[in-house]
């Protein structure tokens, strides 16, 4: 009977050990898995502030309002050549 009781009382202890273990290792996973979730963050903020994250309709979208921009400039460019031709003119 104490034999039972002693065997009950090392096979309990054996149990706590490995739950313990298991506790640790579980909270090992649990931070790898925050350390991951911070490194995919920073990678997608990074992927989307260098703008390799875009679609090629995106892409297209972005193109054709920088050649809109340029386009009015030039046109601003030109208009104030042809006043400014105009006021040489005049002088």
């Amino acid at each position: 009977m104490e034999e039972e009781k002693v065997s009950l009382r090392l096979d309990i202890d054996v149990q706590k050990l490995e739950i313990e273990k298991i506790r640790k290792r579980k909270n090992k996973a649990g931070e790898e898995l925050d350390s991951l979730k911070t490194d995919y963050k920073k990678l997608r903020l990074s992927i989307k502030t260098t703008g390799l994250g875009k679609t090629s309709e995106q892409w297209r979208l972005k193109i054709r309002e920088e050649r809109d921009k340029a386009d009015r400039w030039e046109r601003k460019f030109q208009e104030m050549q042809s006043i400014e031709t105009e006021i040489l003119q005049w002088s």
